[in-house]
């Protein structure tokens, strides 16, 4: 997917084609709020959190007094502010991209300039062999053919958006809920829709039925008069089953989903989505293996759905694309995960965090993401979702939480409120978790609770460990651009953040993931799929230690499936390692994990 600009066919600019095999996720609310703005006139594809349109605000008039151009402020009285502040930010993305590419492809090629760059980045293929060609040829006449032809062929990255699907706060005025369409996500999924952007919306956590079912209230989501789509949906899933189901949930409507996005349950960033010790592996492997049935399903019940709105049939599936994230590290795994398992392209994310021309970290937080051990990294509580978040622990947010404990003032004013959802223990409008109003009655409550000393301490630390993410996330970008905020930073790194340790340029990390460079600073880092396995490892101690506390909602079923399926995805890895040469480091490592897994004594056992 790419960036359509208005009159392309009159211009030849034409950006429609991915010319990288990798993607950036969306990383925070913002640290890649603006990554566009740096990153798509290359081609490279990059995705926008639109939870939080007072950040969104703030970063588009920051961006129009950075280029000089006139801001006029939707402020929060004004008639659906959310909506109307997303897509006036994302008009104003569309547009800035717009000029950066038609200003690149006015340069003449010469050394460091935005043109070069372009093609210096571009990974092996036809493309690259053009511009290279270029470069040796000693012909003025074909050179400047060749360097036409280049120019014709730029074509930007998407700008992407992406909603978190739980994040569906309702609104409220003067006490009274607002109409559905008010609450935070179907208002921002409104704000991307009436956008200029010819790109995606990313969907994150799940199926929300009434988000999904307000996709069909915007026409750019179906087929137009030459059956393409303005608008394209895109699915962040954990496996298979899901993406199935959430395919048929909007194909029955009419609308398909242009691409699945499969993130490993744990070995990625932010909030993690564990499964029941599936690995990823087998995940890609089932993909892979029923994409065909996949794509001939969903076509034939959304022409049924796109019958019953009587909108007309396509003979055809539309272009349906397979990525994945999470945890990838070398040139070696990114080429390995897409070509044994077809995959159209692979996201990096962490990694970005210490290129500060990409991405919004401040400058004290990138010394901490340099100094990172396996120890600051941690699988926290702190998410207001009560999901395992991943966390810095040395970070300006953790340190402030930790304080206001000690000094007997926890949680957060809740300034913004979006992660405000549905506890009402002690309310009647939903207030959030994080909150201090939310912990210092539900502290008290917890006295009054039959628990043990053991299970006290463990339930106390849940409660305290909730931050106010919603506006930490902020503060990098905050910091950064000397934004007024009042956040203390948090900074969401995946654990592969341990294996970078300097700060690189856009440049040196596009090389690092097609391999012309190394950027890996630890010799002994293990594969990729070794490290999600670990982790899912970790993760069954975890829980098992909450059960035997009788402080889990979970089932002994669910440890004996975790078991069958953690085993199940180890043999797999057997098979693999020599399939594709991974060597005996990592068949030993896959034995020595499959006895772990054998070993866990699940409870329907003891």
């Amino acid at each position: 997917m790419g960036l359509c600009l208005t009159g392309a066919t009159q211009t030849g600019i034409c950006m429609t084609a991915a010319v990288h095999t990798f993607h950036i996720p969306v990383m925070g609310t913002g640290f890649t709020i603006d990554t566009p703005l740096k990153v798509a006139r290359y081609g490279i594809s990059s995705v926008i959190q639109i939870v939080d349109d007072v950040l969104i605000e703030q970063m588009r008039k920051f961006h129009s007094d950075l280029a000089g151009e006139p801001y006029e402020e939707i402020p929060d009285e004004a008639p659906d502010a959310r909506s109307r502040r997303i897509t006036a930010y994302l008009d104003l993305v569309h547009d800035q991209v717009k000029d950066q590419v038609r200003s690149m492809q006015s340069m003449l090629f010469e050394a460091g300039n935005d043109l070069t760059k372009y093609f210096d980045m571009l990974p092996k293929g036809n493309l690259r062999d053009l511009y290279q060609k270029m470069k040796d040829s000693r012909d003025e006449a074909e050179r400047t053919r060749l360097q036409d032809l280049l120019r014709r062929h730029i074509s930007a990255g998407s700008i992407d958006v992406n909603l978190m699907t739980k994040v569906d706060r309702d609104a409220y005025q003067d006490g009274m809920k607002q109409a559905p369409e008010m609450s935070d996500a179907l208002s921002g999924l409104r704000g991307f829709a009436r956008s200029k952007l010819r790109s995606a919306v990313v969907f994150s956590a799940g199926l929300n039925p009434r988000l999904y079912s307000y996709l069909a209230e915007f026409d750019d989501f179906y087929p137009d008069d030459k059956g393409e789509l303005k608008k394209k949906i895109v699915l962040k899933v954990s496996d298979f089953r899901s993406a199935l189901v959430q395919g048929k949930f909007l194909a029955k409507r009419g609308l398909w989903v242009s691409e699945f996005r499969i993130e490993s349950g744990l070995n990625c960033g932010g909030h993690t989505f564990p499964s029941a010790g599936k690995l990823l592996g087998p995940i890609l492997d089932e993909f892979k293996r029923k994409r065909s049935e996949l794509i001939t399903t969903l076509h034939d019940i959304r022409n049924k759905g796109l019958q019953a709105r009587d909108r007309g049939e396509v003979s055809e599936p539309p272009e349906l694309t397979i990525t994945v994230q999470g945890g990838i590290g070398t040139a070696q795994e990114h080429d390995q995960i897409i070509e044994h398992y077809g995959v159209d392209s692979a996201g990096w994310g962490t990694p970005f965090l210490l290129v500060p021309e990409v991405t919004n970290v401040d400058d004290e937080h990138l010394t901490k993401l340099q100094a990172a051990t396996a120890d600051d990294v941690y699988l926290s509580n702190s998410s207001p979702f009560g999901i395992p978040f991943w966390s810095l622990r040395t970070s300006e947010s953790e340190r402030n939480r930790r304080q206001k404990v000690i000094d007997g003032r926890p949680g957060s004013a809740c300034p913004k409120g979006y992660l405000a959802l549905s506890n009402t223990e002690f309310s009647e409008e939903p207030i959030c978790v994080a909150s201090r109003e939310y912990q210092v009655q539900k502290l008290a409550h917890l006295e009054n609770e039959d628990y043990s000393p053991e299970q006290l301490a463990v339930v106390t630390e849940d409660v305290l460990a909730k931050a106010c993410l919603c506006r930490d996330l902020a503060g990098g970008v905050e910091g950064k651009n000397h934004i007024k905020n009042r956040s203390h930073t948090s900074v969401c790194t995946g654990p592969n953040i341990v294996n970078f340790s300097k700060l690189s340029s856009l440049s040196e990390m596009v090389d690092h993931i097609y391999g012309r460079t190394h950027l890996i600073s630890q010799p002994d880092r293990p594969h990729v799929l070794i490290r999600e396995a670990e982790l899912y490892l970790e993760f069954a101690q975890r829980e098992l230690d909450r059960f035997n506390l009788d402080l889990s909602p979970r089932k002994p079923s669910f440890f004996e499936e975790f078991r069958t399926n953690l085993i199940e995805g180890l043999d797999y890895y057997e098979g693999l390692a020599d399939e594709l040469d991974l060597g005996e480091h990592f068949k030993t490592r896959i034995a020595g994990f499959r006895t772990e897994a054998a070993g866990i004594a699940t409870p329907a056992l003891v």
